[in-house]
């Protein structure tokens, strides 16, 4: 029996439950229980995933898991949350930092806040144009960038990026999220092509630094947010000119807004990512990896004036 405390939180309206592993290490072993997983993203109200912090020697990192239990390489809304999270118990002093996530490491720095307090942090995700995610068929040795692919919508120009995790990102006039949802199942039906799965974003272009995504995230399915695709998105938008490098983008989506910034430089091309850590509640979990029991141990308390914050941004830039 395994009795830990637990903070709901969010990136940008990407809701996660935040378990501390660098404290306790014995949490890592969730890893091997997607069973576990699925129940504990469903114990205080629906998550979009699980996150750990991590503890590698003298370094911190994050584990991330999707809903279903599987585990994601990188997720820009999460490792947000995480920062502040190690910033608060273990770094309070450091401003900049460098988090673990996929065995690989990620520049942090804590920023002036988005919107009247609101806890902010960047993340600098290097970025990839070829992996091993991406599908031999599609010859692309210098980058795929605005190429159809017949098999999963032949009237959509996709942009292939993956700032930590595979993503494909096409521009559209307006979003429709039947045909999101029915792009991302599609990808499910052709494993030849994604053997691993892929997440898929659509994003309008709003004119100047400014874009809205919306995106079917694997091992979730239509999410209201996901940072790791925004960043691709935007990086997307700069590739095929709609926006330009070297300036911040404000990217909007359903669940709030983050600001990108995609550069060239001399290590290769490297998007930040700047957001929301915002901290909803706090609670106390107890957990029986024996039976895959997950219960709630009181009430959950919850931090108001966070979630006001968070709520008065959401409404100033959804208008």
């Amino acid at each position: 029996m395994l009795q830990t405390t637990y903070i709901r939180c969010h990136g940008s309206g990407n809701r996660f439950l935040l378990l501390d592993a660098a404290a306790e290490p014995r949490l890592e072993a969730l890893a091997d229980r997607p069973d576990l997983i699925r129940r504990l993203c469903r114990i205080d109200g629906p998550a979009d995933g699980l996150l750990l912090t991590v503890r590698r020697d003298e370094r911190f990192g994050m584990r991330m898991f999707n809903t279903d239990g599987s585990e994601a390489e990188m997720c820009g809304n999460g490792i947000r949350c995480v920062a502040r999270s190690v910033a608060e118990r273990y770094l309070p002093d450091a401003e900049r930092f460098e988090l673990l996530s996929g065995g690989r490491p990620y520049p942090i720095r804590r920023e002036e806040p988005l919107f009247e307090g609101i806890p902010t942090y960047r993340v600098d995700l290097p970025i990839r144009l070829a992996t091993a995610d991406f599908p031999p068929s599609l010859d692309a040795p210098e980058g795929f960038v605005g190429r159809p692919i017949e098999a999963l919508d032949p009237a959509l120009r996709f942009t292939y990026v993956n700032p930590g995790n595979p993503h494909l990102a096409a521009a559209v006039e307006r979003i429709d999220t039947d045909r999101l949802v029915r792009l991302g199942e599609r990808v499910k039906e052709l494993p030849a092509l994604f053997p691993r799965g892929i997440n898929v974003s659509l994003f309008v272009p709003c004119g100047g630094q400014e874009i809205y995504t919306a995106t079917y995230e694997r091992g979730v399915g239509l999410t209201s947010s996901c940072g790791t695709a925004m960043t691709s998105a935007s990086t997307a938008a700069c590739f095929l000119q709609y926006c330009r490098t070297d300036l911040p983008i404000r990217v909007r989506n359903s669940g709030g807004m983050v600001r990108c910034c995609c550069r060239r430089t001399e290590a290769g091309i490297v998007t930040s990512l700047s957001g929301n850590a915002t901290f909803e509640a706090d609670g106390l979990l107890r957990i029986d990896p024996e039976t895959a029991c997950v219960e709630l141990l009181g009430r959950t308390t919850l931090r108001t004036e966070e979630i006001d914050r968070y709520r008065r941004f959401y409404e100033s830039v959804q208008r």
